[in-house]
Parts: structure tokens; sequence; C-alpha cells
């Protein structure tokens, strides 16, 4: 079974090679993919034509060509977001999977990240739980690399822009025997950063990137597949330009850096026997990150964050796959995962913070007793460590009535969420004596210590059922089919760990006389959310094929939505709620198209309409309200021309392409948003023999646009989308 477009097209459009179409036969890709996969969904294919033609080398990149899939570039690449069809948040869990080489990546704070020799990409809208299981229900994203089976040779590439933008890759694939291959590949990559810190002067947003990918792919036999894939990744960006929205300047006088290291490992093993084919996926994983933030973004000595983690993480996954081809086919598996995360998140308050956050609040209440504190800065500490795991058994069952196809699915999931947890602080403060105001200095009234060491564990197991039915119906003439589909979806609860540091300030408060406490569990906790995905579309190849279009309409219902929100008032840090329900409606079109003639065509429109039905904080009702951070529309508007020559240039090909998306409410309230925006960019590559030379530019027009919004202790900030940008790409390939 072919893992690219029904088609057997390129995403830019272009026919592919018989090279790459039978890719499959040496690539273990349709573990989970029916006769025709992802007939009763909507996706999006890139091929290799369209990763090369737009230089995709990570997720982000990707999702531009895919309607109503939206990743923005928030502060660093630990804050991974992803919005599809109106569903998504900006911290922990994901809305969408992400699978490298079959291998689920567990954290979405590891989702970006660069990869070089993307072969390509397939962007999954609409719950994808069935068979992918937890924190998909908006979606998949399958990315898969050269396997060095149906490729031998060198690739390497070149890559340099403004603001020293550079990237460099190279990769050796060789066939050992007519059965083993190896690929090893490696990449480096670096960027001053686009902004400055006036406080400072120093660039942020400046990074260094490097990976490396070994891959094996072994074919012992004509009905076993084993391939592995191992990456190492490991990067540091400094940084995080953040803008007052007052001021339009970055200014800020404490340290922010973003570190992380990162390894995966995944073993596939598909085996043929007797029309059934036997699959495992099993992977080993490991995050090592650090995030240090001034959390207050200004020039005043209020507060640092600093996160240290570190998280291992083993999923396993089997599965089988009854004979294709028949009226009747089936599809039944069992997944497994086990993950556990070790973290340090300690808050620094400094003086500013002190006098202004805790000083200033409780010396208002009693002027008669004024404190200040015996040190410039104290440490709010926190410690957790959060193992958790789960079980999932699913099925699939699709059974042919002419041309009908009616499909239904059923998954169980069991997962125990954990959390340990240890607050402490050891500081101390002076009470005077203002009763007599005549008397200075004031006389002290008393010494008081604040030593607090707090530990507890909070659990919980959730279980979800998850059904889906669709039904399709293949047209006339092989032209392609439609679906009607309901499925739904879920992702995972989980814990507020930021809020840890606040527990602890309103602690020091109560001790005051000026705050109550939490409690822990309700306000740490986060449950569950699940929607139900109602869904129509087509899929059809018109044109003698040389059209490839595919339009989708769908209705979701969402309870207990995750909703990011930052609390009001001195209170710094951001939690996860459940907002009750929500709905989102829309529709989606894509269109690519390819001339015999060199030109080609590729459209994405997605519109969304999402909002709040119940939403009701305990300070205002936000019910009927759009849903924040993810856009109303997006689009993508590519065209293209490539054509052979004689002489000294075999081919040239020129492209411009322009990616809208807006409107964005940054806020429950719907009191600031972003509106609609586009930004326009193009390139010209040429060859010669093995080598590609490209001249490229992106946001061609200097447009100026936020990609983030939010509020700390009364100041707005937002971050700036890159301007314009230009540079060169030399690629070379040979053959062995």
């Amino acid at each position: 079974m072919l893992a690219v477009s029904p088609s057997a097209t390129d995403s830019t459009g272009i026919v592919q090679s018989q090279k790459n179409v039978v890719l499959n036969e040496v690539s273990v890709t349709a573990i989970k993919g029916g006769e025709h996969p992802n007939a009763d969904e909507a996706v999006t294919y890139i091929g290799s034509g369209a990763v090369e033609t737009y230089d995709l080398v990570n997720l982000r990149e990707a999702s531009a060509l895919a309607p109503n899939f939206y990743i923005p570039a928030y502060g660093s690449r630990m804050t991974s977001s992803i919005y599809v069809r109106g569903l998504g948040t900006r911290i922990d869990q994901p809305v969408v999977g992400l699978n490298i080489d079959n291998i689920p990546i567990i954290n979405k704070d590891n989702f970006d990240f660069d990869l070089a020799d993307i072969d390509r990409v397939e962007i999954l809208r609409g719950p994808q739980n069935i068979l992918y299981g937890r924190n998909t229900m908006g979606g998949l994203v399958n990315i898969y690399t050269v396997s060095p089976l149906s490729f031998e040779g060198i690739r390497a590439k070149v890559s340099y822009g403004n603001h020293n933008t550079w990237r460099a890759s190279a990769g050796i694939y060789d066939k050992l025997s007519g059965k083993l291959g190896m690929s090893l590949t490696g990449e480096l990559s670096g960027s001053d950063g686009f902004f400055r810190n006036s406080h400072n002067n120093s660039k942020t947003g400046h990074e260094r990137l490097g990976a490396l990918r070994w891959k094996t792919a072994f074919r012992p036999t004509g009905k076993v597949i084993v391939e592995n894939t191992a990456m190492l990744t490991r990067g540091h960006q400094k940084g995080y330009p953040y803008m007052n929205a007052a001021t339009d300047r970055i200014a800020y006088n404490d340290t922010c850096y973003y570190s992380r290291l990162s390894f995966v490992d995944g073993l596939t093993v598909k085996h043929s026997f007797k029309g059934i084919t036997f699959s495992s996926i099993m992977s080993a994983q490991y995050l090592d990150d650090d995030m240090v933030l001034d959390q207050d973004f200004t020039e005043e000595d209020y507060f640092t964050l600093r996160q240290k983690r570190k998280e291992w993480a083993f999923t396993g996954d089997f599965v089988a796959r009854g004979p294709q081809g028949g009226k009747y086919t089936w599809l039944t598996g069992v997944f497994g995962f086990y993950r556990r995360t070790r973290m340090d998140a300690p808050v620094t308050f400094k003086e500013t913070g002190i006098n202004n956050l805790i000083a200033a609040n409780r010396n208002n209440a009693n002027p008669y007793y004024p404190i200040a504190w015996n040190e410039p800065s104290f440490t709010l500490g926190s410690n957790f460590t959060m193992p958790s795991g789960g079980m999932s058994v699913y099925h699939e069952s699709a059974l042919k009535l002419g041309a009908f196809t009616a499909t239904v699915g059923l998954r169980f999931d069991w997962e125990r969420t954990n959390l340990d947890f240890r607050s402490f602080c050891n500081t101390a403060y002076t009470v005077y004596d203002n009763t007599n105001p005549t008397v200075s200095p004031l006389p002290i009234f008393r010494n008081a210590s604040v030593e607090i060491d707090e530990r507890g564990h909070i659990s919980h197991d959730y279980t979800q059922l998850l059904p889906k039915f669709s039904l399709s119906y293949q047209l006339p003439g092989s032209i392609g089919n439609i679906y009607a589909s309901a499925t739904k979806g879920y992702k995972a609860g989980g814990y507020n760990t930021q809020m840890f540091s606040d527990f602890l300030q309103q602690k020091i408060m109560t001790e005051m006389g000026l705050a109550e406490q939490y409690d822990v569990d309700q306000t740490v906790s986060y449950r569950p959310e699940t929607d139900w995905n109602f869904e129509v579309g087509a899929h059809l190849q018109l044109l003698d094929r040389q059209l490839a279009l595919d339009l989708a309409a769908f209705w979701i219902n969402v309870d207990n939505q995750q909703v990011t929100m930052f609390p009001e008032g001195s209170i710094t840090g951001r939690i996860m709620a459940n907002a009750g329900r929500a709905r989102s409606r829309g529709v989606e079109l894509s269109a690519t198209y390819s001339s015999p003639h060199g030109w080609f065509t590729r459209g994405a429109y997605g519109f969304t309409d999402a909002r709040f039905l119940e939403f009701d904080n305990g300070r205002a009702d936000y019910s009927g309200n759009r849903i924040p951070y993810a856009p109303s529309n997006t689009l993508f508007l590519g065209a293209g021309y490539s054509r052979p020559l004689t002489g000294f240039i075999d081919s040239i090909s020129i492209q411009a392409n322009t990616r809208g998306t807006g409107s964005i409410w940054w806020d429950e309230a719907n009191t600031v948003r972003q509106p609609f925006y586009m930004l326009l960019n193009a390139s010209v590559a040429a060859t010669h023999d093995n080598f590609r030379l490209e001249l490229w530019a992106d946001n061609i027009t200097a447009t100026q646009y936020a990609t983030f919004y939010f509020v700390s202790i009364g100041n707005a900030f937002l971050q700036r989308g890159n301007g314009f940008s230009i540079g060169a790409s030399l690629s070379w390939q040979m053959d062995l």
C-alpha cells in the first residue's frame, strides 16, 4: 500500500518518480493504513518535491501547507503550541500527536526540532485517538525521513541568510547488502536572532542547534521489515523577544534562555504471515531541558523562574492487521506507555518583587505595623516527581458494500497520573511599630521567620471509551470518494506545576493575615478534554489526475475544554483550567494542480468559528466568546514553474507563495486580537549535475504582525514575527 497520496502525486502536484512511488516496498510506513488510507478523514500530503520546494525542515514549517493547522513561533522551541480547527493550548498536553518514522514523540515540549532529509509528511486533521491514542484529538502528523534502502548515496546542504541565520546538513546512505541499509545524518544550525533587548543591546532569539540521526533498515525476507531510528538533538536559545505593548521595546534585565538535550530511539518490526500483518513499534525517549526566565520581562527586579527537567518515557504499540483487498478488513492493537519526570522549578523573588508584590500589600493592609524584608531576595522552591502510565486496547473494522465502505472503531484507554511535590521557603522579615509615627527610626516590633517545607502526593485515574463511525462512497470513474464520519477524541488531564510558587507566595501572605489557602488538588489538577468531531468531506482527482481536490466541513462539540489562563492581579503563574463546553465549526479546502508544461500550484484555506458555550471563571462569563490563540482563517497560496534547460544549467525553477493567518484573539474576554495578515515568500533555483543553488526571500513585504500576546503583573507584552529575510542555499546529492 502506498504511503503517499492516492493519486501518487507529489504535494507540488508533480507526479513522483517510480523510485519514490515504490518507497513503501522498503520502508515501514503502512502500519495502520488500510487499503485506502485516510479515505474517511481530512489529510494533507506533502511529498518530497514540496519538501524541497518549500525547504521544510520542521513541523512548524510544514504546518503552513495544511488548512486550519497553525503552529506559531512562541518564545522558545519549548513552547510547541499547535492549534487545529480551533482546538489547542499553549502548555502541557498537545491537541496533535507527532510521529517521526512511526515513533510517537511523547512530550509536546520536544516537538520543535529540525530534521534533515525529510522524505514526506502527512498531516491528519480530526480525532486520531482510535488508532493513535492520547493527545491526538485534533489530529496527527507523520514525518518520514529518507530510508537507506530507497536511496544510496550522499546528501549535503548549506544555507545562509541575514541575521547570521545558517544551517548545514550532511547524510550518508549505504546499502551494506541488498537486505540491509544504514544511514547517518547530521545537522548544525544557528541564528543571531531578529530582535534586540534594549536593556543591554543583546540579541534575543540567538540559538545554536545540532542533531544526529542513525537509521537502520533491514529486510531479511520478503515478509519481514525491521527499521530502527535513533535521534540525538542538542540546542540552546538565548532570550525571549517579548516586547512591551505600550513602549514597543524589548527590555528586561535578567537572563533568559532555553537548553535541551533529547534522545529518541524507536524500533519498528513488521511481519506478514498468512495474510495477517503483525507489527510492533517500541521506543525509548529521554528529555533533559533547562529554562530560565525573567518572569516579569521588565527592567525591574521582580522575579525569575528556572525550570530544570529530566524525563524518561517508554512506549510500546503492538498491531495486527487482517488481509487486505476483500470485503471485510480489520485492525486491532494494544498500546502502553510509561513516563517519569523529575522537575525542579524555583522562583526567586527579588527586591522590587518583594517590595511591590508582598510588602506593599501587607503594609497597605496594616500600616501601623509595617514590614521590611531582611534580604534582597529569597527563593520559593518547588520539586516534582511525576510518574504516569497507561494502557489501551483498540480495534477498527471496515466492511465494503459495493461502492460503500462502512468503518467502525473503538478504543479503551486507561491512564494514571501521579504528582509528588515538595514546596519550601526559608526567609525572614522584620515587623516595625508605627503606632507613633513621630518616632524615627521606627522601633522593631518583632522579627518574623518564614520556614515552609510542605510535601504531598496527588494521583488521578482516567478512563476513556472512544468510538468512531464513518461511511465513504467511491465515486464512479475512480475520481475519488466522499465520506461522513463521527469520532470521539480526547486529550489527557494533568497538573499545573507552575502554580506552586503562587501557593507559597499566598501562604506567606496568609501568615501575615492577607490571603486564604488554595486547595492544592483542585487548583493544580485539570481534567481530560473530550470532543465529538462530526465531518463530511471529499477527496477528488480530476483533469486526468492533474488536479487533486480535498474538501471538508466539520462540527466539533467539546467538553471540559482545557484553556491556558493568566490570573489577574499580582499573581503571575499561568494555569490550565477546564472551560466547560465549547463548539467549533468550519470548512477546509485544499487543491494541488500540475500541468505537463511545468507549472504547478497549491492552495489551502481553512475557516474556523470556535467559541465557548459555557465558560464562567468566577470573575466573568465568557460564554459566546471566541476561543483565544486559535486563528479564524488560515490560507496558503503558491505557484511555481520548473523547466529543463540545455547547457551549463540543467533546469531552473521559480516559486512564490503567500501565507495568511488571523484573526487571533489573545484573551478569553476577546478584547485584544491580531488581525488577519499575509506573508509573501519566493525562491528561484537552478541545478547543474548534482548541485542545486537556490536564492530565497521570506516576508518580502516586511509585514509586521504578532505571534503571541500576554499580560503579566499588569503589563501587556507581545512577540513580533520575524521581518524580511533573504538568503541562499546550496545542496548536493551523489548517488552511489
